[in-house]
């Protein structure tokens, strides 16, 4: 056995051993676990009521041990003139066997309680955020369950929790004795100066573009540590970035490959 072909074996077995099935349970349960830790050391929760809710980057995390990872396939206005508002749909990928095993849909719109004076790429993006989660969630809740925190993410508890400051009360009597001026009214959560002019959307990377990366990381000379790195980040990810991102890749198989040949 060549050196080259003995090191693409290395590294395949060693992926191997380092992801889980989540069609066994005691992979899955293991897996579980890991998360826990995982999630607890770079502090991926938050704490509402006393319960913890797992944040976006933890589901990720455990989908790209399972080689699962989400695809952003749409983002669409479904807004007004009065309103923004964005919804998105994310499909997981299993990229082992190269099948679509679950989806999600969410929306996100500066009428929910603390985004008054989000601008528009924010809510664009939170909608691709809670899209993820919410696929994520729909097989992977169980696991997180299994790892002591809440089956739900923790995105999708803005609803109930992103309360905007209230506005100081001023006594009617001292409005009537000592008016206040102009200014002392106006709440404390207006920016100095108002988002009259939202930036650009950002354009994220395509599905196609998503695809390839995928194509290109699944191969063996790329380590599972670059691999996971770029799971985490791919939506992210935008169309420039994207295909900075698919030229490394390329460079970096063609040399490892180049390198291997010329060991042999």
């Amino acid at each position: 056995m060549n050196e080259a072909t003995k090191t693409t074996k290395e590294v395949t077995k060693k992926a191997k051993v380092e992801s889980f099935d989540i069609s066994r349970s005691d992979e899955t349960l293991d897996l579980a676990k890991d998360l826990a830790k995982f999630i607890k050391d770079n502090k991926l929760s938050t704490t509402v009521q006393g319960k913890e809710f797992v944040n976006v980057e933890g589901w990720q995390y455990a989908g790209s041990r399972l080689g699962i990872v989400p695809i952003v396939e749409h983002v669409i206005n479904v807004g007004s003139p009065e309103e923004l508002k964005y919804q998105a749909k994310v499909t997981l990928f299993d990229i082992r066997h190269g099948v679509t095993v679950g989806a999600g849909f969410a929306v996100c719109s500066n009428k929910e309680s603390g985004k008054k004076f989000y601008q528009e790429f924010a809510i664009m993006s939170m909608a691709q955020t809670r899209a993820v989660g919410k696929a994520y969630r729909n097989i992977l809740a169980w696991i997180i369950r299994a790892a002591g925190y809440e089956p739900t993410p923790a995105e999708e508890m803005d609803y109930d929790t992103n309360k905007s400051a209230p506005i100081a009360q001023v006594p009617a009597v001292a409005a009537v004795a000592q008016p206040v001026p102009a200014m002392q009214v106006v709440p404390a959560e207006v920016p100095a100066v108002a988002a009259e002019t939202p930036a650009a959307p950002v354009q994220y990377a395509t599905a196609s573009q998503k695809e390839e990366i995928i194509r290109l990381l699944n191969h063996p000379v790329i380590t599972r540590p670059e691999k996971t790195k770029m799971l985490l980040n791919i939506n992210r990810l935008d169309e420039e970035r994207a295909i900075q991102a698919i030229a490394k890749l390329r460079k970096a198989i063609d040399d490892r490959e180049n390198g291997e040949k010329a060991a042999a």
